[in-house]
């Protein structure tokens, strides 16, 4: 009996062991995760320094930094963006460098060839070296506030880091890769062309260019098809699928002090990129010892403020969608380099690129490894990767400027991307300047691949584009409308968005001429669609039908555009608007075509549509709708009545990598039902296919507003939190105030502070 009794206790102990074993697992984890949160209080030295920097966290986690100088700042900023978001600058550096199989694997191939191909780590390198030597020390004194939170967490500068290894230390260069990046998917032309050329040969000449209808131009019957063109389109990244940034949009407005309630400018900026958690932005206040404030939205791997404002200077950007971007018709003998790059492919052997460049550019047909283009090659110019990019020195003038005089200087700096710079100063000036370098073409109009001995001539003055200076109305809104006037000497582009965002940012301005802060913050949340109220006369014109599908058709006929997430018109109103295009499309035989808003709006209103429609478009409208309402209801129920907008439309923000794990993705996922579309102000494009076609996926991560009537009327939101840290209390905790329109006041006072750094020399 006592033998049995210690067998039986041995035995006890082992499971007891092998119990606290298991257990001691997933809690080594947890602690290891946990202590990758920054802490609340914070006193580092770094090497560099000039003076104590003091930075405290407020509520929302959004710091306030008081700094002796704008290199104290820098180093502070580099340190902040390491401790909230390292791992969104690691994502960033290594897309740019094409490093991201390193990590993700064979996934991230596609897009890694891509950014190897354009070599866009070469193209930062060599603008860093030819930088001023002011510009180049505060990129320094970045990199050293990142490099010190590296230095001082190691492994444990971010979850992320755990599985991946201690992060590599910053360079200075790495900042100019953010710039990169956006001209890069900020001006995306060039895929444009390729896809035209595609679609050349299989649609008659006059057709063509009803693909593309805001300029209605005859298209260019002269340009033959490119076999293997399609080949090549499939080797490039996509967005939503591997590709980091959309070709994307936004909307900025100023109007003059005769407008606003303060009697002193007031400027809106929202721009609109893919959703992402954390979002693009952190927001940060800066106070400098000679008196200096900075304040609105920085861009973590950078050390300016990228959209905000100093005491005299408010600025906002929106996407000019000039064309910027050319493909050429080369042959093997224009060739004039070649490079290797070696991909490390995490879980793979290497896999070898072999980059060939002629005198426009790198040779893009060498993605798809056997292209069929009769001998020819296919090469890419970017104006957004020419050297000489001065683009970080016209953003440091720009966080300097006091007038818009000074915004002036600063954007003719601003070399990439192509964007409209809307500024507004405290003396009462409103302005709107083209940044970018917008190319001189030796023929073409840059809408199709052109041969290879046709050239860029040089770049368009700054001075010769078409700025707009204190306007006659007071009033100043881009919502990447068309900028250029008709007639004007420089061509930007053949085709265009359409205005009704524009245009509807003007009816909200015009119905009460005098605004303030919160009516701007208002306007930005606007939901009415004016594509939809344009469209409604006509899809109210059809046959009625029966049952669920007369149900929807009653409920349209009492709507007016409004896209709120408690009602239903809005799904039925999208649903038929994905529909419709697709069923031309289809008609067509080119359903792999885009179905642009502006070509639904040229099938609902334009006589010639009648050849995509087999010659009626009324017909096709009533069998898109019926079609719409029948898909509608298996996956919202029989009652139309019953469907909301915010059922379908939900606004989500993921993590990079962690949204591939089962599981996790449901823990750390953000997401919340949005009204809007992607013609309305409050932009909330949607994903249009998969498993859930109406998401948002798309729109304004940031809002801002400025009032130069007092220096601290600056307001903000971020549509998750300050923190890219699962774990943290600012990982989502600005949603529901993004969601509700709500806005936090940048001030120089923390109603609260939760956190103190303190760096000393």
């Amino acid at each position: 009996m006592p033998r049995r009794r210690r067998k039986t206790g041995l035995l006890g102990r082992l499971l007891l062991g092998l119990l606290l074993l298991v257990l001691a697992v997933p809690a080594g984890l947890l602690g290891a995760v946990w202590w990758t949160l920054p802490p609340d209080a914070t006193e580092l030295r770094v090497q560099g320094l000039s003076a104590p920097v003091r930075i405290t966290l407020d509520e929302a986690g959004l710091p306030r930094i008081q700094a002796a100088g704008e290199r104290d700042a820098a180093i502070a900023m580099g340190y902040l963006h390491a401790r909230d978001r390292l791992f969104q600058m690691e994502m960033m550096r290594r897309g740019a460098e094409g490093r991201l199989a390193e990590v993700a694997g064979s996934a991230m191939l596609r897009l890694d060839r891509f950014s190897r191909t354009l070599g866009l780590r070469q193209a930062a390198e060599a603008d860093f070296a030819a930088l001023d030597s002011e510009t180049r020390g505060l990129l320094e004194a970045y990199a050293v506030g990142v490099n010190a939170w590296i230095a001082e967490r190691g492994r444990f500068a971010a979850p992320e880091f755990l599985a991946l290894g201690p992060p590599e230390p910053w360079q200075p260069q790495h900042s100019l890769l953010w710039a990169k990046v956006m001209g890069l998917w900020l001006s995306g032309n060039w895929r444009t062309e390729l896809e035209r050329a595609r679609l050349a040969s299989r649609l008659p000449p006059e057709r063509l260019w009803e693909l593309w209808p805001a300029d209605r131009s005859a298209g260019r019957p002269d340009v033959a098809a490119l076999p293997g063109v399609e080949r090549i389109l499939a080797a490039l990244p996509v967005f939503g699928v591997d590709a980091p940034l959309p070709a994307s949009a936004s909307n900025a407005w100023a109007v003059a002090g005769s407008r606003s309630a303060s009697g002193a400018p007031l400027l809106a900026s929202d721009p609109h990129l893919g959703y992402g958690a954390p979002v693009l932005w952190y927001l940060a206040r800066i106070e400098l010892a000679d008196g200096r404030i900075l304040s609105g939205a920085t861009a973590p791997g950078t050390p300016l403020v990228i959209i905000g404002r100093n005491a005299d200077l408010a600025w906002g950007f929106t996407t000019t969608h000039s064309d910027t971007q050319d493909v050429f018709l080369e042959t093997p003998a224009d060739v004039r380099r070649t490079r290797t790059e070696i991909i490390a492919v995490r879980g793979a052997e290497p896999v070898t690129l072999t980059v060939r460049e002629t005198a426009n550019g790198p040779v893009i047909s060498d993605l798809d490894e056997t292209p069929r283009l009769d001998g020819r090659l296919l090469s890419v110019r970017m104006a957004n990767l020419e050297p000489g990019d001065t683009s970080a020195r016209g953003f440091l003038m720009l966080n300097r400027g006091r007038s818009i005089a000074d915004a002036r200087a600063a954007a003719a700096l601003i070399t990439s991307p192509p964007q409209n710079l809307m500024v507004a100063d405290r003396a009462g000036g409103i302005a709107m300047y083209l940044t970018g370098r917008t190319p001189i073409r030796a023929s073409g109009d840059g809408s199709l691949p052109v041969p290879g001995d046709q050239p860029w001539q040089g770049f368009v003055p700054f001075d010769e584009l078409p700025h707009v200076e204190n306007p006659e109305s007071g009033v100043l809104v881009n919502a990447n409308n068309r900028v250029s006037p008709e007639g004007h000497a420089v061509h930007l582009s053949r085709e265009w968005y359409a205005d009704w965002r524009f245009r509807r940012i003007h009816e909200r301005l015009a119905a009460d001429p005098v605004k303030g802060p919160a009516e701007f913050a208002a306007i930005q949340m606007d939901t009415l669609s004016l594509l939809a109220r344009e469209s409604l006369p006509f899809l109210n014109s059809l046959p009625r039908g029966t049952g669920p599908l007369g149900q929807a058709q009653a409920l349209l006929a009492e709507w007016d555009g409004e896209m709120a997430p408690g009602l239903p018109q809005p799904l039925i109103w999208n649903a038929f608007a994905r529909r419709m295009p697709a069923l031309a499309l289809r008609q067509a035989r080119v359903p792999e075509a885009r179905g642009t808003p502006e070509f639904l709006r040229f099938l609902l209103t334009a006589p010639e549509a009648g050849w995509w429609c087999g010659g009626d478009c009324r017909a096709m409208a009533a069998l898109a709708l019926a079609e719409s309402v029948a898909e509608l209801g298996t996956l919202f129920g029989a009652d139309p009545a019953q469907w909301r907008w915010g059922q379908a439309h939900l606004a989500r923000f993921e993590h990079p990598l962690l949204r591939f794990i089962p599981g996790v993705n449901r823990l750390i996922g953000l997401s919340t039902p949005v009204g809007g579309d992607g013609e309305t102000v409050q932009r909330q494009s949607v994903r249009g296919s998969g498993a859930e076609p109406y998401q948002a996926m798309h729109g304004a991560g940031l809002r801002f507003v400025a009032d130069l009537g007092a220096p601290d009327a600056s307001f903000a939101i971020i549509g998750t939190g300050q923190s890219g840290h699962p774990l943290s209390r600012h990982w989502g905790d600005l949603l529901e105030t993004w969601r509700a329109g709500g806005m936090l006041r940048i001030g120089r006072e923390a109603t609260q502070v939760t956190a103190t750094i303190r760096l000393s020399p």
